[in-house]
């Protein structure tokens, strides 16, 4: 659990932060090449509340239940529905805090396809953190599970897989990211286990996109979220998130600047990403404007 708030720390200051820049008078600011800094308190989204539902599952049975993390999404929904669902979340957990079969809705989900969005890997960090040590086959597999609940579609899927095993692959490698060799192995590990399809093809294209290239140059090639899919979205993350492995900081401002689904991108950049740069990678200014996330941010209760 101590790698879960971390993961949930570097997550949440990402969404939150990146949050401000859907504000036009902050948006302003993404042209310079320091980082603008918002008053506080900087407010977090789904990204993070859906990341402490997982977190609140592992902590009780160290375990993703299915039925359980689809009750603890559908909670926290229905506790505060304003923070900024997509349609699609909203549609499930509304019919799940109802009493609806999650399986039943998250099937049903864009004609009975089920969905590709960005969600399931916008959340997924602390997935990763927790089963690090049990191996990548346990990270896929639980990642897979922490999906499936919202997202049925097969590269709603893999996307969360790639995140999750990215978020793993940052802790084991936290003491050699300023190497060229761990910032390549990220990708090579990330596609060893993703599953084949359209995510895994994106991925592989990120892979040879060269890391001395600008984030707004990498972005035009492979996305930046603008579409909420998993295929637009991931990739760029994990390509940003090798280019800056060792730098919290530049990883998350880089990611802010090149505009698209901001707060997702940065919460999963910052929940991989502060996997190998440790606690002190977060600017302390940046932490403080984070609002407080309550009694249970960690998933730990009472």
């Amino acid at each position: 659990m101590a790698r879960v708030r971390l993961a949930l720390d570097g997550l949440s200051v990402g969404d939150a932060y990146g949050g401000q820049f859907f504000l036009p008078a902050n948006n302003q600011f993404t042209a310079d090449d320091e980082w603008h800094i918002p008053p506080g308190p900087w407010v977090t989204t789904d990204d993070t509340e859906m990341a402490l539902g997982i977190a609140e599952v592992l902590n009780e049975y160290g375990t993703v239940r299915q039925d359980d993390l689809a009750q603890a999404f559908a909670r926290r929904f229905r506790a505060e529905p304003y923070r900024g669902y997509g349609p699609g979340a909203f549609r499930l957990l509304s019919a799940v805090a109802g009493g609806g079969d999650w399986r039943l809705e998250s099937k049903a989900l864009f004609g009975g396809m089920g969905s590709f969005g960005n969600g399931s890997a916008m959340r997924v960090a602390p997935v990763g953190a927790y089963f690090v040590d049990d191996g990548f086959d346990v990270v896929v597999e639980q990642a897979r599970l922490s999906a499936e609940v919202t997202h049925r579609h097969p590269e709603g899927i893999a996307g969360g897989i790639a995140t999750a095993v990215a978020t793993a692959y940052a802790w084991q490698n936290r003491a050699t990211t300023s190497e060229p060799a761990t910032r390549a192995g990220l990708f090579a590990t990330v596609l060893a286990h993703t599953p084949p399809g359209e995510m895994r093809d994106a991925i592989e294209h990120a892979s040879i996109v060269d890391l001395t290239l600008s984030t707004q140059s990498a972005a035009s090639l492979l996305g930046n979220g603008r579409r909420v899919t998993c295929q637009d979205t991931v990739p760029f993350c994990l390509w940003v998130s090798a280019k800056y492995l060792n730098d919290y900081a530049a990883a998350i401002w880089e990611t802010i600047r090149v505009g698209g689904d901001i707060d997702t991108n940065a919460a999963i950049v910052g929940g991989i990403v502060i996997l190998a740069t440790g606690p002190d990678g977060i600017p302390e200014d940046w932490r403080a404007r984070r609002e407080e996330l309550g009694p249970d941010r960690f998933g730990e209760r009472g």
